[in-house]
């Protein structure tokens, strides 16, 4: 690991991350430690820290370090939750997940997707991530429940089926809205069907399968 990478990594985390009022200390040791260019494809991986969104193919992205940190941040995991999480894309906000939470279940739609986060995964040795191929918003259902249930793209509106996921007391975090001003919310379910939700911040994230929000007709 050459020096100029962990200066980049150094400043990714002081200069982009902490300035956006991300201050938890173990989500900032985690993107410390996880080495995020392992999970950027390789023609890219001269851009791993750079303050972009970064195109994986089939119309999705990985997030902005500071998206990254702010959802983390959020989430505020404890070390015996389970998380699912719709979207795995690269697999790097998956894998900063399963450093902070008991484990994580991931859905990703796209079998190429799919299969290169689970190498990436296994070579950075995290074994406590089960990634799924399948549309958690189409075919793919489970009847489990989880204490976090993490939405990886936009959707116009929270789906009922994901929010069967959540067990009471749980939380979700999603995209919700119409791009390009989605709102980053945070949604806990207080009972079987009493939610509350703050907003915690605004950006504009690709639309998840299935999630789009209606068309509009006009003369």
């Amino acid at each position: 690991m050459s020096i100029d990478t962990e200066l980049a990594r150094h400043t990714m985390v002081e200069n982009q991350i902490r300035p956006w009022e991300v201050l938890d200390v173990r989500v900032l040791d985690t993107l410390r430690e996880l080495r995020r260019e392992a999970f950027v494809p390789e023609h890219l991986r001269h851009l791993a820290f750079a303050d972009m969104a970064l195109p994986l193919g089939h119309g999705e992205f990985m997030f902005k370090p500071v998206i990254e940190g702010r959802i983390l941040q959020a989430l505020a995991l404890a070390a015996d939750e389970r998380v699912l999480e719709v979207g795995t894309g690269s697999g790097f906000l998956t894998a900063c997940m399963a450093r902070l939470a008991a484990s994580v279940t991931s859905v990703e739609r796209h079998a190429d997707l799919a299969d290169a986060a689970r190498k990436r995964l296994a070579s950075a040795h995290i074994g406590n991530v089960r990634v799924e191929t399948g549309d958690a918003l189409g075919e793919a259902r489970t009847s489990e429940t989880f204490d976090v249930v993490v939405l990886g793209g936009g959707v116009y509106a929270i789906p009922e089926q994901l929010r069967a996921c959540v067990r009471p007391g749980g939380r979700l975090f999603a995209f919700v809205g119409e791009s390009p001003a989605l709102q980053a919310v945070l949604a806990t379910r207080e009972g079987p069907a009493q939610w509350t939700q703050r907003s915690l911040f605004e950006t504009d994230v690709p639309y998840l399968h299935n999630a789009e929000p209606p068309r509009r007709f006009s003369l």
